[in-house]
C-alpha cells in the first residue's frame, strides 16, 4: 500500500537526503538533519505523490491520507508533549512547500497554524508573554488570509500602518499586547466584510485548508514562471512539510535568520547571512526592519552599528557555526540555511544547496576540490554550463533600476545599451562616428550582417530563438532580444512604440539578452571577467570529455575569439556570410544577373581571390586544426535587393537597368525558400559556383600550409543533400578542381568531402550517402524544421502555446527533440558507421551549444559538437559532464 506521509524528529526520520524526488528538497534535508542528530523541530512531510494525486483527481486526496496525517500529528505530540488544538498543552505548526528543485519564494508558507481566539490565550499563559502571543496570532491571520483565503496582504498592512500612525509607533515591535488585540479585531472584521464569513477557528480545518493551499500554490503564476525559466517539469509536483513551531519572536533572547556557508556572490569561504532579534522568518526578507549581520567581521565590513549575532547571542552563534560547518562537510557543497533561536536554543529549519553566481560557483568548486571535499570531476559536474554566459558577456547590475517597456525572447546573452537605429546602414554610420547603437528591426536578413556587426545589440519584433537574428547574434557574441511582439516598429516614420511610449531614432534603450527584457534608457552594467578558477575548471573538463568542441565561424574575429575560448577547429564556416560586404556583394549580384555560364564565371573570377584570402586567414588562425567549410547554401534571391527603393539604388550603383534587376529578383522568387533552390541544388544547377569555392579552398590550404608549416586538411561540406546522386555530382566537381590545383602546384592535396544531414531522407539513406561522404555533420536547425515541417522563424508564435498547453516541454529549436529529430540523428550515425566505420560525425546546428543536446550527442557517440564562439566554454563543460554521466 502507498505511503503518503513520512515523519521526522528527535534524531530519527523515515526519509533521507536521497529521497528528494518523493519528499522534495526541504523534506529530504529535514529528514537528513534529523538523522544527523541536529536540532530540528519534529514534523512530517506529505509526499510529492499526493500533489500528483491532488491534481489528477480534481484536487482530492488519496483514501488513507487523512489517517496518515492524523497519525503524524500524534507523532509530533509524543515528541513535544503537546497536542494540536489542545489549549492545555498547545501545539502550533508551520506549513511549508518543498519541491524537488529549490524554488525560493515561489510557493506559499503559513506559520503559527492552530491559533484561534481560545488557543492564543493558552499560548500567552504558556509563554508568560501576552504580547508575543497576540503578535503571533495577527501574523497567522495575515498569512492564512493571504495564502488560504486569497485576501491581498496589503489589506492587512494598511490596517496595521493606520494603527501604528494613530498610536504614534514606528515599528511593529512597539505595539503592546492590548494594541495587538485591537489590530486582530480589525483584521477579523475586514475578513468578514470581504468574505462574508468569520475567520476559521477550528485548528484541523485550518490545517486541511493550508495544506490544500500549498499544493495549489504549485500552479500559481510565479511558480509556473519560475519552472519555465529553470526547466522544472510541472509533473514533479511539490511536497508539504508540517513542523512543530519554534518561535524567534519570544523576546530579546530569540531570533531568526538566513545564512550561506560561503558567500553566494563571490564564493569566499565565510559565513554570509542576516538575522533579526525578536522576529519570525518572513521579517528577515520583508524589509520592514533592517536585518543584522551574523558575524562580527561582516558587521565591520558593512559599516553597521547594529550588533552581530556573534556578539548578541555568543552561545547560539557558536552552535550555529558548528552546525553550518558540519552540514557543508556532510553535503560537500555550499549550504543555504534557515534557523530560529527560541529563548537561546538553536533550531535548524532548512538546509539546501545554495544558489550562487557563476563566479562564486567556480570559486567554490575549485576551493572545495583544493580542500579535498570533492574530486575534480565533482567540481566539473557542479557548474551549470549555461551559467558561464554570465562570465563571458556584460550583464545588467542586479542593483540597477529597470524601466521595462517590452519583453521578447532571450535570443543571445549579455546586455547592451545604445541609441535606436532602424537600418543596418545607419548602424554602420553611427559606429564610424563612435556612437553605440541598438539595431531595431521587424526581422533581420543576411543583408543586415554589417549592421549587426556594427551594433552593440539587436532587437527584433519577429522571430524565435533560432531566427536569423538570434543565430547570427550568438555567433558574433552580441546581445539579442527577438520576437518582442508587444513592440511595434514603424520603419516609415522611424519610431518604436512600446507600452504606449513612442521612441524615435536616437533615443537610448537597453536590451537584456539573458531574460528578454527591453528597457528604457541606459542601465548600469557589470563587465565580464574570467578568473583563474574558470581556467582550472576548463582544464579539468578538457581532461574528462571525449567529444571535441569546434566553433561555427567565418570571420577572422570569430575564429580568434573561439580559439581563445578553447575551440578545437571550425565545425561550420558559412561561406554565404562572406559575400555581403563591399565589392563582394557587387560581384555576387553580377554573377546572379549573368545570362550565361561564361558571364557567371567572369563574375566568380572576381570573387575567387576574396574567398581564397578569407580561407587562408581562417586556416592560419586554426593552425592545422580541422576546418569544415560549407559550400553556398541560401537561395540566390537573398543576395538581391527587395524594395523598389533598394532596387533603384543597387541598379544605379551597378550600372544596370532597374528593370533587369527587378525581373531577375522576380524570377528567383520562391514561395518556400527554405525548401527551394538552395544548398547542393545550387551546385547542381550552377556547378561553377561550387568549383570556384573548391578552388579557393584548395589554393588557400596550400598557401596556409606553406606559411604555418602545419598541413591543412580542409573538410568540404555539401549542404542539403537528400540523394546520394546529388553528393556524387558535386563531389565529382570538387575532385576535378582538386586535381587541377594539384597539377598546377605539383603538390598532393589532402581533403575530406562530406555532407550536412539536414533532411529526413538523408538520415534514412545515410548508409548509401556514406559510400561517398567521408563525414556527416548534423545540421539540426534545418533537420528540426524538415522533421517537424515548421519554419523556425515563424514557430515562436505557436510553440509557446504548445508548451503552455503541455504538448511539448521545450522549444525543439532550443533543445534537441531527442524522440524525433534525435532518432534520425541516431539512425544516420549507425547507418553511416555500418558503411564507413571511420566516418567522422559531428553536429553544427544551434543545438551544438545546448547542454541537454550535448548529452544526447555523447550518448550517440558523435565525435564533436560545433557552436558559436561564445558558447565554446559552455560546450566544453557540458561535454565533460556528459562524459561523467555516461560513466
Amino acid at each position: 500500500m502507498a505511503k503518503w506521509v513520512y515523519t521526522f524528529g528527535d534524531g530519527a526520520a523515515e526519509g533521507r537526503a536521497g529521497d528528494k524526488n518523493l519528499l522534495g528538497g526541504k523534506g529530504a534535508n529535514l529528514a537528513e538533519m534529523c538523522s544527523l542528530g541536529l536540532p530540528v523541530p519534529p514534523g512530517f512531510t506529505i509526499t510529492t505523490e499526493v500533489c500528483t494525486w491532488f491534481y489528477a483527481n480534481g484536487r482530492a486526496y488519496p483514501e488513507s491520507y487523512e489517517a496518515e496525517v492524523a497519525a503524524a500529528l500524534d507523532h509530533i505530540a509524543r515528541l513535544t508533549g503537546r497536542r494540536f488544538g489542545d489549549p492545555e498543552k498547545l501545539l502550533l505548526v508551520s506549513v511549508r512547500s518543498g519541491a524537488r528543485a529549490s524554488m525560493p519564494g515561489m510557493m506559499d508558507t503559513v506559520l503559527n497554524l492552530g491559533l484561534n481566539d481560545e488557543t492564543v490565550e493558552a499560548l500567552a499563559r504558556d509563554a508568560g508573554d501576552a504580547r508575543f502571543a497576540y503578535d503571533s496570532y495577527r501574523r497567522f491571520i495575515q498569512m492564512y488570509s493571504n495564502v488560504v483565503l486569497g485576501l491581498d496582504h496589503d489589506v492587512f498592512e494598511e490596517i496595521l500602518e493606520d494603527e501604528k500612525a494613530r498610536l504614534g509607533h514606528e515599528l511593529d515591535t512597539e505595539l503592546t499586547a492590548s494594541e495587538w488585540q485591537h489590530v486582530i479585531g480589525l483584521y477579523k472584521q475586514r475578513i468578514e466584510e470581504e468574505l462574508g464569513e468569520p475567520f476559521p477557528q477550528e485548528p484541523r480545518e485550518q490545517l486541511r485548508a493550508a495544506i490544500g493551499a500549498v499544493f495549489a500554490s504549485w500552479m500559481n503564476a510565479r511558480a509556473i514562471t519560475y519552472r519555465r525559466l529553470h526547466d522544472i517539469p510541472e509533473s514533479w509536483g511539490t511536497a508539504v512539510n508540517v513542523q512543530a513551531m519554534v518561535f524567534g519572536n519570544m523576546g530579546q533572547t530569540s531570533a531568526t535568520g538566513v545564512a550561506f556557508t560561503r558567500n553566494p556572490s563571490t564564493g569566499e569561504k565565510a559565513l554570509y547571512g542576516e538575522f533579526l532579534v525578536n522576529a519570525q522568518g518572513e521579517d528577515v526578507v520583508a524589509g520592514i526592519r533592517t536585518p543584522q549581520n551574523i558575524t562580527e567581521k561582516a558587521r565591520i565590513e558593512a559599516g553597521s552599528d547594529k550588533p552581530s549575532l556573534e556578539k548578541v547571542m555568543p552561545e547560539a552563534y557558536r552552535a550555529f557555526v558548528d552546525v553550518a560547518e558540519r552540514l557543508e562537510k556532510h553535503y560537500r557543497d555550499m549550504q543555504d540555511l534557515e534557523f530560529t533561536i527560541e529563548r537561546g536554543k538553536l533550531w535548524m529549519l532548512q538546509t539546501r544547496s545554495g544558489k550562487r553566481t557563476a563566479k562564486a560557483a567556480l570559486k567554490i568548486a575549485v576551493d572545495m576540490a583544493g580542500e579535498g571535499l570533492i574530486a575534480p570531476h565533482d567540481a566539473v559536474a557542479r557548474i551549470d554550463p549555461a551559467s558561464l554566459d554570465q562570465l563571458l558577456h556584460p550583464t545588467i547590475d542586479p542593483q540597477a533600476e529597470r524601466h521595462v517597456i517590452g519583453m521578447g525572447l532571450p535570443a543571445s546573452p549579455g546586455a547592451a545599451t545604445g541609441e535606436i537605429v532602424f537600418s543596418s546602414d545607419e548602424a554602420e554610420d553611427a559606429k564610424a562616428q563612435g556612437r553605440k547603437v541598438i539595431l531595431v528591426r521587424v526581422e533581420t536578413s543576411p543583408e543586415d550582417i554589417h549592421g549587426m556587426h556594427a551594433a552593440e545589440g539587436i532587437l527584433t519584433t519577429r522571430g524565435g530563438m533560432t531566427s536569423h537574428a538570434a543565430v547570427v547574434a550568438r555567433g558574433m557574441g552580441k546581445p539579442c532580444v527577438s520576437g518582442a511582439g508587444s513592440l511595434r516598429v514603424d520603419q516609415r516614420t522611424g519610431t518604436l512604440i512600446a507600452m504606449g511610449t513612442t521612441l524615435k531614432k536616437g533615443d537610448v534603450i537597453t536590451i537584456d539578452g539573458g531574460n528578454g527584457q527591453v528597457l528604457k534608457g541606459a542601465v548600469p552594467m557589470l563587465q565580464p571577467e574570467l578568473s583563474g578558477d574558470f581556467a582550472r575548471v576548463m582544464e579539468w573538463a578538457d581532461g574528462i570529455r571525449r567529444m571535441k568542441v569546434r566553433t561555427n565561424a567565418e570571420t577572422p574575429a570569430d575564429a580568434r575569439m573561439a580559439r581563445s575560448f578553447g575551440a578545437e577547429g571550425i565545425g561550420l564556416c558559412r561561406t554565404e556570410h562572406m559575400f555581403f560586404e563591399g565589392d563582394r556583394i557587387v560581384a555576387m549580384r553580377e554573377m546572379i544577373l549573368a545570362d550565361t555560364e561564361k558571364g557567371r564565371r567572369a563574375a566568380l573570377d572576381k570573387l575567387l581571390p576574396m574567398q581564397r584570402s578569407d580561407f587562408v586567414e581562417l586556416f592560419e588562425i586554426m593552425a592545422g586544426l580541422p576546418v569544415t567549410i560549407r559550400l553556398l547554401d541560401p537561395p540566390l534571391h537573398e543576395f538581391l535587393p527587395k524594395t523598389e527603393e533598394e532596387i533603384a539604388e543597387v541598379a544605379a550603383a551597378m550600372g544596370v537597368p532597374a528593370d533587369k534587376l527587378r525581373e531577375r529578383t522576380e524570377a528567383l522568387h520562391e514561395f518556400n525558400p527554405m525548401l527551394g533552390n538552395r544548398g547542393c541544388r545550387l551546385a547542381v544547377c550552377y556547378p561553377e559556383i561550387a568549383e570556384m569555392q573548391a578552388r579557393a579552398i584548395f589554393e588557400a590550404a596550400a598557401l596556409a600550409a606553406l606559411k604555418t608549416g602545419s598541413p591543412v586538411v580542409p573538410e568540404i561540406m555539401v549542404p542539403l543533400v537528400g540523394l546520394k546522386a546529388e553528393l556524387d555530382f558535386v563531389k565529382a566537381r570538387i575532385d576535378a578542381v582538386a586535381a587541377e590545383v594539384a597539377a598546377a602546384s605539383d603538390a598532393k592535396i589532402d581533403y575530406l568531402t562530406g555532407t550536412m544531414i539536414e533532411l529526413p531522407r538523408a538520415a534514412i539513406r545515410a548508409h548509401a550517402i556514406a559510400e561517398t561522404a567521408e563525414f556527416f555533420s548534423f545540421g539540426t536547425n534545418d533537420l528540426t524544421q524538415t522533421t517537424f515541417g515548421i519554419s523556425r522563424d515563424d514557430a515562436a508564435a505557436f510553440l509557446e502555446v504548445y508548451r503552455q498547453k503541455k504538448l511539448i516541454e521545450q522549444d525543439p529549436f532550443v533543445s534537441l527533440d531527442v524522440e524525433g529529430v534525435g532518432e534520425l540523428v541516431r539512425m544516420a550515425a549507425e547507418k553511416g558507421r555500418a558503411t564507413r566505420p571511420d566516418i567522422k560525425l559531428g553536429i553544427c546546428g544551434e543545438h551544438g551549444g545546448d547542454p541537454a543536446s550535448i548529452r544526447f550527442c555523447e550518448e550517440v557517440g558523435l565525435d564533436y559538437v560545433s557552436c558559436s564562439p561564445f558558447r565554446v566554454p559552455i560546450a566544453r563543460l557540458a561535454a565533460a559532464q556528459a562524459a561523467v554521466a555516461k560513466r
